[in-house]
């Protein structure tokens, strides 16, 4: 179930901040099929909706994202905006995943609709459980009113968070967060 913020919009980093799921795009290299200069994978991982990816090429267009170590992965959120983007918005979207790009296999596929914000792709294996990878590969397939290029204002990575204390801590008023209050929680 995602969380919606105050205009009653999806907002995946609403998830982030209970515990209940990680960002670990951070730990991964990004690369991209192509880009305009200054329209790359910094302002992709900025956390500002206002900049983006734009591409520079024949579609599909492509980013992908490779791990140091296998990596479980809940979902892959992308921020599109067909208001302001229009034909550069993608209508349809593959992500693949595997160990490097000679085993890619499509995991998901998603139609989007004149999307406006946060969409969010599960990724999950045939047994419903999100998936063990080493990489990842996004792939526009198509945009909007046939556009050749695409925008994409942000994308982010969450991995479920593992809880060693069980679904009760989640309710534990006062419980702490952050790995460094973490390390303040038992008695030595």
């Amino acid at each position: 179930m995602s969380k919606t913020n105050a205009s009653g919009a999806v907002d995946p980093v609403l998830e982030e901040f209970p515990g209940k799921v990680r960002e670990v795009g951070n730990h991964a290299i990004w690369s991209l099929s192509s880009c305009k200069p200054g329209f790359g994978v910094d302002q992709l991982r900025d956390d500002i909706t206002e900049t983006y990816w734009q591409s520079d090429g024949q579609l599909p267009h492509l980013v992908n994202i490779q791990f140091r170590r296998k990596t479980t992965v809940r979902d892959i959120c992308i921020y599109t905006d067909y208001k302001l983007d229009e034909s550069y918005t993608p209508s349809r979207i593959s992500v693949r995943a595997g160990t490097n790009f000679n085993d890619l296999q499509e995991v998901e596929v998603m139609d989007l609709t004149e999307p406006s914000g946060w969409v969010i792709i599960p990724i999950k294996d045939d047994k419903e459980r999100p998936i063990r990878t080493f990489m990842i590969q996004i792939a526009v397939i198509t945009n909007h009113q046939n556009g050749r290029d695409t925008h994409m204002r942000q994308i982010k990575v969450h991995s479920p968070v593992e809880n060693h204390l069980g679904i009760h801590s989640l309710l534990v008023p006062g419980r702490f967060l952050t790995n460094e209050f973490l390390r303040y929680t038992t008695i030595r």
